[in-house]
């Protein structure tokens, strides 16, 4: 009789499971923390807020919506500082994020190309397809994230670099014994011109200023005139030192690895969607940047193509120095600059100084 009882609840389980919508009984809620150090009046913020996250529900949704994600996001360096998003998504303490790598020159030197190669272009499309080109072709590139335990979902340019400071700058010489922010790599476009590099990062620019920790800074227009550094820098020179890769969106490998196949290619597919997107943004939002710093008081000088050279030249070869540095650390530096250095001459820019030459 018992045995019979069995069978019969056993029965009866096997086929409330089997009348079940199909996958539901695998459907599952994941807890996801997004991170980032700045808050979310940057792009590459406000897109991952704004359009990675909704448009993974949706198309979650449209997949039969048995999977499920509870999104905490903590940004403005709540959870991780500027600079640290790498490693807490690393160990777990947060699942994605947006990781800076300008701030991870140490672990992600070869991510930090463009920063080291500057005059470049100011084609924020050219850098992001070339990175993307450069993930393909050089494994040790796509290691950098996979050896801190991440996956790379998206990557970020920013539109081209120049200098707002309290004093004018006409030319390169106009620089010479003033103290001027420059975050990571971007220290490196001073050298040789007399003016002194002070590492800080945007979260800073304006007070560092205003209280005369530095006289000026080095950054890309749409976070000028986000962060209003304009105010306290009104002077504008439009250097071009060229758009930069500044970091990407990655998630925990483990975290990744957790979700069932559709549900990965969906932030895979996201991803490639995210870096669409925020290119076209960046690319909208530098001419409104300009324009609403004009308005705001600013005055703008644009530096000629022949002092660009002039600035390019006064620097010692800071990209094959960074390309040597990396072979004796046996990365691929010298792959790495020809690369991208390729990949724009073929996209038809003529460079300030042929680095590699």
């Amino acid at each position: 009789m018992k045995i019979r009882k069995k069978v019969l609840l056993i029965v009866m389980m096997a086929a409330l499971v089997f009348s079940l919508p199909i996958g539901s009984a695998w459907a599952k809620t994941y807890k996801l923390t997004v991170v980032a150090g700045h808050p979310p009046i940057f792009l590459w913020v406000t897109l991952c807020r704004d359009l990675f996250i909704p448009e993974v529900d949706k198309r979650l949704q449209e997949a039969g919506g048995k999977d499920k994600i509870i999104w905490n996001q903590a940004y403005g360096g709540t959870i991780a500082k500027i600079g640290g998003a790498l490693e807490a998504i690393e160990e777990g303490i947060a699942d994605m994020g947006f990781v800076g790598t300008i701030f991870e020159a140490p672990k992600m030197p070869l991510h930090n190309v463009t920063y080291m190669t500057p005059f470049g272009t100011g084609n924020i499309f050219y850098v992001v397809d070339i990175m993307a080109e450069l993930q393909a072709k050089i494994p040790a590139l796509a290691q950098e994230w996979t050896k801190h335990n991440q996956i790379n979902l998206g990557g970020a340019a920013l539109d081209t670099y120049g200098s707002l400071t309290n004093f004018a700058v006409q030319t390169v010489d106009d620089v010479s014994g003033h103290k001027i922010a420059a975050p990571g790599p971007s220290a490196n476009w001073l050298k040789g011109t007399g003016g002194v590099p002070v590492a800080s990062n945007l979260n800073e620019y304006y007070n560092g200023i205003k209280t005369g920790v530095f006289e000026g800074t080095l950054t890309f227009m749409t976070a000028a005139s986000a962060i209003k550094v304009y105010e306290v820098a009104p002077h504008i020179c439009m250097v071009n030192f060229g758009a930069q890769f500044a970091g990407g969106l990655s998630i925990n490998k483990d975290v990744f690895e957790s979700f069932p196949p559709e549900m990965q290619q969906i932030f895979i597919d996201v991803g490639k969607l995210y870096n669409k997107k925020l290119a076209e943004a960046q690319a909208a939002r530098a001419d409104k940047a300009m324009a609403a710093m004009k308005a705001g008081g600013a005055t703008v000088v644009y530096l000629s193509e022949d002092e660009r050279k002039r600035w390019a030249n006064k620097l010692p070869n800071v990209p094959m120095q960074w390309a040597d540095n990396m072979e004796k650390k046996g990365l691929p530096g010298k792959a790495m600059l020809k690369g991208y250095l390729d990949g724009l001459r073929a996209r038809g820019v003529k460079l300030a100084r042929d680095w590699d030459k």
